[in-house]
């Protein structure tokens, strides 16, 4: 408990003996007076200023208005009855406080209008106790003017300070967040694909270790380069992302195909010309994960691969004439899914056609762009 009373008034510094001296100056005052009926009268007035003062700041909405006009009304009165006019300093700090501008604004109209009115009266009337008291009143006059507006603006920049904060820190997690389901993705795509070829070319070579031997050998020694690959491709992805090129990838995707028994009816090339590393590997990701689809489910034949560029971006469709998919599935799977957030992330679409088939068409924009720690190297 004393840690705590020695570190508040470590915070606080004067302000809490300047207030407490502030609260007992009214009674100075008062007492100034010789007649028994003002005394009576100030001491009222005191007592209902710090009572309206304290639920001037537990109201809201419209009843502040109501107290912000009982303590001008106070202060005034105090002003012009007993030349005390430092309760102005409570109604400059409160106003202050206020959240809202419109509430601030007009608050602070109100009161600078009043305490121009109770010291232009005193002036007025030149009385003896007021006039002494001329410097202080100009400190008073200066802290009504700029007190509240110093106050309003800090704590609306403490405001912004903490929502900025937040805002960073909401920023930060959703970038880790992103890595994480981009770490996720790459290896369910890249490990997904390369465990498939090695289990078509498994069991084809299970078929031929007794039909045709050599057949089989070359199956597996396929089987043990893939796995190599895939264990590269795994530490790659660990380090930092690897960067795979269309004409790269394609190659790869005929094999899995080929293994599958599927034919391939597409371009052995793709000119493309003008694109991003990042755009490329993106499209890259999605074809394999197109292609791993067809091979799973589709049931196919063949698989036609093609590629578009314009003005607008690259369009990339994969179809096939496998037995297609039911409505219910195309949201469904992490395949699909991890395409969808793949194209959404660089502001592209995904569009998925069970007709005849399935195809599978994918968007990227020609203005994709990502920060250089981010693009794939």
């Amino acid at each position: 408990m004393k840690k705590r009373w020695t570190m508040l008034q470590k915070s606080s510094g004067l302000s809490p003996y300047i207030w407490s001296i502030l609260s007992f100056l009214p009674f100075y005052f008062i007492f100034q007076s010789s007649s028994t009926i003002e005394i009576v009268v100030g001491i009222s007035l005191t007592i209902l200023f710090f009572i309206s003062y304290r639920f001037a700041f537990i109201s809201k909405n419209w009843p502040i208005y109501v107290w912000i006009c009982i303590l001008v009304g106070i202060s005034i009165m105090m002003t012009i009855l007993f030349q005390f006019i430092y309760f102005a300093f409570y109604i400059a700090y409160y106003n202050g406080s206020m959240k809202s501008r419109a509430a601030f604004i007009t608050l602070y109209v109100i009161h600078l209008v009043g305490t121009i009115f109770s010291i232009n009266y005193n002036i007025v009337l030149q009385d003896p106790l007021f006039i002494q008291q001329i410097p202080f009143i100009v400190i008073v006059f200066i802290s009504v003017i700029l007190l509240p507006i110093n106050l309003y603006n800090r704590k609306k920049q403490e405001k912004l300070e903490e929502e900025l904060q937040m805002a960073n820190n909401r920023i930060s997690e959703l970038v880790k967040q992103e890595e994480r389901q981009r770490i996720a993705r790459d290896l369910h795509d890249t490990l997904g694909q390369k465990l498939s070829l090695i289990g078509l070319k498994s069991d084809l070579a299970r078929k031929l270790i007794q039909k045709d031997p050599e057949k089989a050998k070359e199956e597996l020694i396929d089987v043990q380069q893939t796995a190599r690959t895939a264990l590269n491709e795994v530490r790659n992805l660990v380090s930092s992302m690897r960067g795979i090129r269309l004409n790269e990838e394609i190659v790869l995707v005929k094999q899995i195909l080929k293994a599958a028994q599927i034919e391939y009816t597409g371009e052995d090339e793709f000119a493309l010309s003008n694109v991003s590393l990042f755009a490329e590997n993106v499209l890259s990701m999605c074809m394999k994960e197109a292609v791993t689809n067809v091979v799973k489910h589709s049931q196919a034949f063949s698989c036609h691969i093609s590629i578009e560029q314009s003005e607008e971006g690259i369009r990339m469709t994969v179809k096939d004439d496998g037995i297609g998919m039911d409505r219910h599935d195309l949201g469904k799977g992490s395949g699909l899914l991890g395409m969808r957030e793949r194209l959404e992330f660089v502001n592209g679409s995904l569009d998925i056609r069970s007709n005849n088939g399935t195809t599978v068409i994918m968007n990227v924009p020609n203005d994709v762009k990502q920060r250089d720690e981010e693009v794939v190297k």
